[in-house]
């Protein structure tokens, strides 16, 4: 799915002033911690950025409320749109009343599914589960008319696609080189929040959404701690609903789990060396390349992932997988058992992760892909 031109062949140019639309650093989202580092990186190699007075304008999108002026901004001044989500639902649904959410909807899907936008509206409590809400993304008024639109797998390009973007292009999502924490600091980590030294540590990162499968998680460890007290769990990050934060104030109020709220970038890496084990489920999938799951990979931190369409580029070899629906909670006791039984075949996991990122996703090597798409659409 190449960039398109209309009339006679012109290379691209060697420069480009691009206008560059993100959350604002320092946002406790994933987005803007990506967005920051790709704009350092982009500059470097003589992309000029800016806010205003720009021919070409390059915005990152993501599924929640950060993004409302990013998307609004899309709309009246097409350009190069970056999908973080490939489901902007839930986005919507946060900011439309019920006739602008029923109208978007048939304009997405067509009149005859006006019956389904008005139960899925009256339904919106439980959005945050429902699959039927990430089985229509609502994605056509973002990509239908922009220039060109970035994704991260394949999952995120089928979606965009079958919602009308002409342009289509795949970049990998990038691991931003970092030195990591020796062991000492990861140690001091550990008795900073009172977590054993020598207890097989699991971790979950980021916003958690009932998509993260957080509950699930909490659920198979306490039978996971149950059989083998040696375990611990580190929870970090902020609920992203009420209804979530209640249940998790029960939920993760059981023995050897640990909470934590939002970790900055130097925390995070320090939680990288720290724990034996990220785990970083989504189900249903919205399209997005977790940033965790390619950080704790850039790491060599072992992983177990949610089988899906969306990490189907990372090898088989390089992390443990469950299947999403009845086999979840059986799947994920059975692996969470093997990191703590077989501690060197799960580092050698981490590792194949490692080298994997290290061949595909630096961050010099997608900044020159994202360099020549914008040049590209700029000639």
């Amino acid at each position: 799915m190449g960039a398109r031109r209309n009339g006679p062949f012109r290379a691209p140019p060697e420069e480009v002033t691009i206008g560059y639309h993100a959350p604002p650093p320092g946002s406790q989202s994933g987005v803007a911690d990506y967005a920051k580092t790709l704009r350092e990186a982009l500059e470097k190699l003589g992309v000029n950025t800016r806010e205003n007075g720009a021919a070409i304008q390059l915005y990152h999108l993501g599924n929640n409320s950060l993004h409302s002026e990013i998307y609004d901004r899309s709309l009246r001044q097409p350009g190069v749109i970056v999908l973080h989500d490939a489901v902007l639902h839930h986005f919507l649904l946060g900011r439309l009343s019920r006739e602008e959410y029923i109208s978007e909807f048939v304009y997405n899907y067509g009149e005859w599914q006006r019956d389904l936008a008005d139960e899925l509206w009256e339904e919106r409590g439980g959005s945050g589960v429902d699959a039927r809400y990430f089985d229509h993304p609502m994605l056509r008024r973002a990509v239908e008319h922009a220039l060109a639109v970035i994704v991260h797998n394949p999952a995120a390009a089928r979606i965009a696609a079958d919602h009308g973007a002409r342009n289509v292009q795949m970049i990998p999502h990038f691991a931003a080189p970092r030195p990591l924490p020796d062991a000492a600091s990861a140690a001091y980590f550990r008795q900073r929040h009172g977590i054993p030294q020598n207890a097989t540590l699991f971790g979950i990162f980021g916003f958690l959404r009932e998509t993260k499968r957080v509950l699930p998680c909490l659920r198979a460890f306490r039978r996971l701690h149950a059989a083998r007290p040696n375990t611990a769990l580190f929870l970090a990050g902020e609920a992203a609903s009420s209804d979530l934060k209640r249940l998790l104030e029960t939920e993760a109020a059981q023995p050897s789990v640990y909470r934590a709220g939002f970790l900055s970038e130097r925390e995070l890496d320090k939680a990288s060396v720290a724990i034996d084990c990220c785990l970083n489920l989504r189900y249903p999938g919205a399209g997005e390349t977790s940033g965790i799951t390619i950080r704790m990979a850039s790491a060599g931190t072992p992983l177990i992932i949610t089988e899906s369409e969306e990490c189907a580029a990372l090898p088989e070899s390089s992390c443990l997988r469950v299947r999403p629906g009845v086999a979840e909670a059986e799947e994920l006791f059975e692996h969470m058992s093997v990191v703590t039984d077989c501690p060197q075949l799960v580092r050698e996991l981490g590792q194949q992760a490692r080298r994997h990122i290290e061949t595909f996703h630096s961050l010099e090597t997608v900044a020159r892909q994202y360099k020549h798409l914008l040049c590209t659409v700029a000639s």
